[in-house]
């Protein structure tokens, strides 16, 4: 299946006041990286909106397993576990020096700006396959 890697760097805000990533910030991360995995196949989020398409995370399961901090350099793998007409099945990686320390399963589906699900191009499908 298709995959990629995005580098993040932790930074003062990501953290609490325990010094360890907040919860929260783990999405930023994983959503940069599947900004970024589309732009690596030349697709782009304002593209999609002119022909009246966008993505929206419909579920997400996190497995926190160890704790980022401060300055760490993360790497973020993104990889489809499965693609129909109108949902994508991802599963996320972060890892610190190789060792993973957080997982999600995502699902993103397409949907309509106007509202409503909406099936994905051919093209874009083919892509992700």
């Amino acid at each position: 299946m298709t995959s990629s890697t995005f580098t993040a760097r932790v930074y003062y805000e990501d953290t609490d006041f325990s010094g360890n990533v907040y919860h929260a910030a783990y999405l930023h991360f994983f959503e940069r990286a599947r900004t970024e995995f589309l732009r690596e196949r030349g697709v782009h989020h304002s593209e999609l909106v002119k022909d009246g398409i966008a993505f929206a995370v419909r579920s997400m399961s996190i497995d926190f397993k160890a704790a980022a901090h401060i300055d760490d350099l993360l790497e973020v793998a993104t990889e489809v576990a499965s693609v129909t007409p109108a949902r994508l099945n991802l599963v996320q990686s972060i890892s610190r020096d190789g060792v993973e320390i957080t997982r999600a399963e995502v699902q993103v589906v397409a949907i309509r700006t106007s509202g409503g699900v909406a099936r994905m191009p051919r093209d874009l499908m083919a892509l992700l396959r």
